[in-house]
């Protein structure tokens, strides 16, 4: 999915959104509500009331990328809070969201960068 190096930071939108916004509508919502660049090369992610779907925001080059994914079966482990209220994760946590998991999971080896041997 996502994992070039491209995004630079991800955004959940705590608590629900409605999703019949489109990229408009999510792009003023981040402008508007978060204070934030919808134009950044981040990932805005949000999801509806019954966790049951999500849509990630991303601009890239000279336009949006609007992905969307609705689960059959189940809900995504998505934090309830205030609407008007944002949070950065890592690109691991969303991964681990969108396979149904905990996005603070306490479990695994944390990630380690590479740097440079003098």
């Amino acid at each position: 999915m996502i994992d070039h190096a491209g995004p630079e930071q991800v955004y959940l939108a705590l608590g629900p959104t409605d999703l019949r916004k489109s990229i408009d509508g999510l792009a003023l919502l981040v402008q508007l509500s978060f204070k934030l660049d919808p134009f950044s090369s981040c990932l805005f992610v949000f999801c509806n009331r019954k966790k049951n779907k999500l849509k990630i925001l991303h601009w890239e080059h000279n336009g949006f990328w609007l992905y969307y994914r609705r689960l059959e079966r189940g809900q995504f482990m998505w934090p309830d809070y205030d609407l008007t209220k944002v949070t950065a994760i890592s690109k691991r946590e969303l991964r681990w969201l969108i396979d149904g998991l905990p996005f603070k999971r306490q479990l695994g080896h944390k990630e380690v960068l590479a740097r440079t041997i003098i």
